[in-house]
């Protein structure tokens, strides 16, 4: 079923997203080599419960252990943090993060560069990151799913990278997913049709190689079939009159 929301229900929505874009800004000063995820995550879900009323949305979401998806390199998405796992130079790290606050979520996703990365990596980085924005653009009243996931894709087959199919993104609001399924590929002009109120979870998954992915056996972590490094990207968008209103800037 899809929910419509109001103004007053995505300005909370837009609260809870600035809580995220705020962690967002203090990650990356530390990332370091040898720093670990699960310092990671401590910082996160102290710096979330100091905002009155906010929680991680993630930690015990369907047995979910952490505030913090954190995704080193070829993991995709789903990653755990662990204080074994300590970042090196040249990784790059995918970290997920949701915050609920008054009855409501809001979900982001950045991947963040450890120290210097190699070259395609790098650009691996700024075409998903466009994607989204290109993806975010599509998102008026009267356009259509298929618009925002032709958007995404485009970039992505140009650059010849891998689009994961298996992850879509999602509607979010009173619940952390909601309907529809938003899938980063697609043909124009195809699809729901977007309305005012609807409230989005766009969020591209690109593979430096192929497209395949897999499960481990943590039964979370999803990674590459080939090994090739993924990056991920995620803003919460609102549809409204205006054209699109990102709730995680």
């Amino acid at each position: 079923m899809i929910s419509l929301k109001t103004p007053g229900e995505i300005d909370i929505i837009a609260r809870a997203g600035a809580i995220i874009s705020a962690l967002y800004r203090e990650i990356p000063g530390r990332l370091a080599p040898g720093v670990s995820t699960r310092e990671l995550d401590r910082f996160a879900e102290s710096f979330i419960r100091d905002h009155a009323g906010a929680e991680p949305a993630f930690k015990g979401l369907y047995g979910f252990p952490a505030t913090l998806c954190t995704s080193i390199n070829h993991e995709v998405v789903h990653g755990i943090p662990s204080d074994k796992r300590k970042l090196v130079n040249g990784d790059i790290v995918s970290v997920d993060c949701g915050v609920k606050l008054d009855g409501f979520y809001a979900d982001a996703a950045v991947t963040l560069p450890v120290g210097e990365i190699l070259p395609e990596v790098t650009r691996l980085l700024e075409v998903t990151r466009e994607a989204l924005n290109r993806g975010i653009m599509q998102a008026h009243p009267g356009n259509r799913l298929g618009d925002i996931g032709a958007a995404i894709q485009h970039p992505a087959d140009e650059a010849g990278y891998g689009i994961v199919r298996e992850l879509v993104g999602h509607g979010v609001g009173r619940e952390p997913h909601e309907e529809p399924q938003v899938p980063n590929y697609g043909k124009a002009g195809r699809g729901m049709p977007l309305e005012i109120g609807l409230v989005l979870a766009i969020e591209p998954m690109f593979n430096l190689g192929t497209a395949n992915v897999r499960t481990l056996s943590d039964r979370w972590t999803v990674v590459t079939v080939d090994r090739a490094v993924s990056a991920h990207f995620e803003h919460t968008v609102a549809v409204t009159a205006s054209g699109p209103r990102i709730l995680t800037q």
